[in-house]
């Protein structure tokens, strides 16, 4: 909704796809989504509906803006009644579980099963960007990266406005991974503020996660300056120090003593790092580079480790050169 919003303070024509049919009606009736999104109306341009063919029909650009874990089910109802010279970019910020591809790979190989001998034309919006920042208009700065140049420039040009600037990179590996990454990181910071810790700890967490997210991406083929721009350590500084970070949310819920699934059964909005944790683990491992603050994080997700024995670990580590 919020890149409807953005989208539509220059003229387009946009459909907003709604999984709820409920909930698609309820934002056709009252321009409103009352529960991701209250108080942010859009216009009576923005189509809503519940039915992809409707959709995607007369589309030729598609945001894929959905949680990774439901990426592959939609991305493959689409295709179908995608227009075959369609483009796809991806804003989605994780990584699937069991394949640890990324969105872009993911749409790829649903692409190949569909039959069709065109590829799809694809790219990766990414960069610090709260999205209910974004709907107010708030000044925003974002990168679109695509491995066709021309497509990158051709996305920046239409998609940028006076509130939404978009920057091209050509480093796909890279931005999609960032985007990923940063959310582990973003549950590490907030432990830190649950656990009471002040600007010290999450100074040093973020320099050394940056670290280590840097080691693995560039091991996968990504490229180190990636992370200095603004889908590396610009989403990265936001997602962990932003109050409206859902990934720092649950960190600090974590540091407060409760428990992961009954933080995760209270809200309905979706902690990326929470998978990506996991994914970045096996990642990590296949690679062979070694990324401390993330393993510590798993032990803490998924094998109810205390927060404080995590971070203690971490500071007893063996000593070594920055």
């Amino acid at each position: 909704m919020a890149l409807a919003l953005a989208r539509s303070r220059r003229p387009h024509a946009i459909s907003l796809w709604v999984h709820d049919a409920e909930l698609a009606q309820i934002m056709r009736s009252t321009r409103e989504n009352p529960i991701y999104m209250p108080g942010y109306k859009l216009p009576n341009e923005v189509e809503v509906t519940s039915v992809l063919r409707d959709a995607l029909s007369k589309t030729n650009t598609v945001f894929g803006v959905v949680p990774a874990v439901h990426a592959r089910d939609v991305y493959s109802a689409m295709q179908p009644v995608m227009q075959p010279d369609a483009v796809f970019v991806s804003t989605t910020k994780g990584i699937e579980q069991g394949t640890l591809l990324r969105m872009t790979e993911v749409v790829s190989a649903v692409r190949g099963r569909a039959r069709t001998a065109d590829p799809l034309r694809t790219a990766v919006l990414s960069g610090p960007s709260f999205a209910r920042e974004v709907a107010r208009g708030d000044p925003t700065a974002v990168v679109i990266a695509s491995s066709e140049a021309a497509l990158a420039a051709e996305l920046q040009e239409e998609f940028s406005g006076p509130t939404f600037r978009l920057y091209t990179n050509d480093d796909v590996i890279g931005v999609e991974l960032a985007a990923a990454l940063k959310n582990v990181i973003a549950i590490a910071a907030g432990v830190c503020d649950g656990l009471g810790f002040g600007g010290n700890t999450v100074a040093a967490l973020l320099t050394r996660g940056l670290a280590e997210i840097t080691r693995l991406i560039c091991r996968l083929g990504g490229r180190r300056e990636t992370l200095a721009g603004l889908a590396g350590i610009g989403d990265l500084v936001l997602t962990c120090n932003g109050t409206l970070s859902r990934n720092r949310a649950v960190g600090v819920e974590l540091g407060r003593g409760r428990a992961l699934n009954e933080i995760l059964a209270t809200t309905r909005m979706v902690a990326e790092g929470v998978n990506t944790c996991a994914a970045a683990r096996e990642l990590a491992r296949r690679s062979e580079i070694e990324m401390p603050i993330t393993a510590q994080m798993y032990a803490v997700l998924y094998e109810s480790k205390p927060p404080r024995d995590a971070i203690r670990e971490l500071m007893e580590r063996r000593l070594t050169n920055e």
